[in-house]
């Protein structure tokens, strides 16, 4: 009997590492991703995946900097849709939870290995796009010249407000309902 050694020919092996992290996430192997699974997964030697991620925790933290990005992704596009400003945030918001509902192992990923950083932070050049839109975004909803501080703060609640929503809805504490998402994210001075 012959064993098929498959050799890896993507050319980029460290998003074919990641593609396959996330892979088995949807799969519901979030707790199992290690490193020598992903590695045989994608057809390549543990060896190889360790020049591109030292460790787990680098794996993982790879994995939540694409579960960002994705967000950053569906909430642009919300907000492009409701035409910006405060409508536009608000729509943000409900993105925010149903991408947690549509990816929840993502979801939680993210937010159990984040990026090591000050997220609304505006000085950070490298806070994701989710979480710089969200601070930007944030101005919408208050009074033209707002402080830094009134931003941030507007930004925190409305964070806090859609992501308990969400964690709320996935540990089914309460339902999953599009018209609850939409009065909740809607309601209040805090927008989205």
């Amino acid at each position: 009997m012959t064993v098929e050694k498959r050799n890896y020919h993507h050319g980029d092996l460290r998003a074919a590492l990641i593609q396959e992290g996330l892979k088995l996430l949807e799969e519901g192997r979030g707790q199992d991703i290690g490193l020598r699974e992903v590695a045989r997964a994608v057809g390549v030697s543990a060896t190889a995946v360790y020049r591109h991620f030292p460790d787990k925790a680098a794996l993982l933290r790879a994995l939540s900097a694409e579960g960002l990005a994705r967000l950053a992704t569906v909430q642009q596009a919300a907000f492009d849709r409701a035409g910006g400003g405060s409508g536009g945030f608000i729509a943000t918001g409900g993105a925010y939870v149903r991408f947690a509902l549509a990816n929840p192992a993502l979801f939680r990923l993210v937010f159990s290995h984040p990026p090591e950083r000050d997220l609304l932070s505006s000085a950070d050049a490298a806070v994701p796009a989710a979480f710089r839109m969200l601070r930007e975004n944030a101005a919408s909803i208050l009074p033209a010249g707002a402080s830094a501080d009134a931003v941030n703060r507007a930004a925190l609640e409305a964070w806090a407000k859609v992501h308990g929503l969400a964690v709320l809805m996935l540990d089914a504490q309460i339902p999953c309902d599009e018209d609850l998402i939409d009065s909740v994210v809607g309601a209040g001075s805090c927008g989205g």
